[in-house]
C-alpha cells in the first residue's frame, strides 16, 4: 500500500501541473516537496493546500486508516495572549502516542517535526511580509 507522500506525488503527476508551479504557489522549496513525497503521513493542511493548487480532492485517495493518521490542524483562540490576534495562524493538535524506543525512529520523528515547524514559520513569514 502506498504511503501518503506517494499518493500525493501520484496525484501531482496526474494533474499535469509542474512541480515548479506547485512549490511557488505553496511557498516552499523543491527539496521540501520531494521530502514530503517520502513521508508516510502528511499534515492535513498541507494536503488540502496541494489539492487546492492542483484542483484535486484527496478525501477519496486515502484509506480510512490513513485519513485517521492525518494530523488535523485546528485554530486556537487565546484572548489572553495578545490584544492583536494573528489571523490565519493555526496550531497542530497533538495526540499522545506510545513512546518510541528506537533512537533512530525518535530522531527521524524529531526531524520531521522540525521540518514541519520550519515550513510553518516560512508560511507565517510569507503571510506577514508577502512573497519575495
Amino acid at each position: 500500500m502506498p504511503n501518503q507522500g506517494e499518493i500525493l506525488q501520484e496525484a501531482i503527476k496526474n494533474s499535469g501541473i509542474s512541480i515548479t508551479r506547485i512549490v511557488e504557489e505553496l511557498g516552499i522549496t523543491r527539496p521540501t516537496i520531494y521530502r514530503k513525497f517520502k513521508e508516510d503521513t502528511l499534515d492535513y493542511a498541507f494536503v488540502k493546500r496541494v489539492g487546492e493548487v492542483i484542483g484535486h480532492d484527496f478525501s477519496q485517495d486515502f484509506t480510512v486508516l490513513q485519513q485517521g493518521a492525518l494530523p488535523f490542524v485546528t485554530p486556537v483562540v487565546s484572548p489572553t495572549v495578545s490584544s492583536a490576534p494573528l489571523l490565519g495562524v493555526t496550531h497542530k493538535s497533538v495526540t499522545p502516542s506510545a513512546p518510541e524506543l528506537d533512537p533512530t525512529k525518535q530522531l527521524l520523528a524529531l526531524q520531521a517535526k522540525y521540518i514541519a515547524l520550519l515550513e510553518a514559520y516560512n508560511e507565517l513569514l510569507l503571510r506577514v511580509y508577502g512573497p519575495k
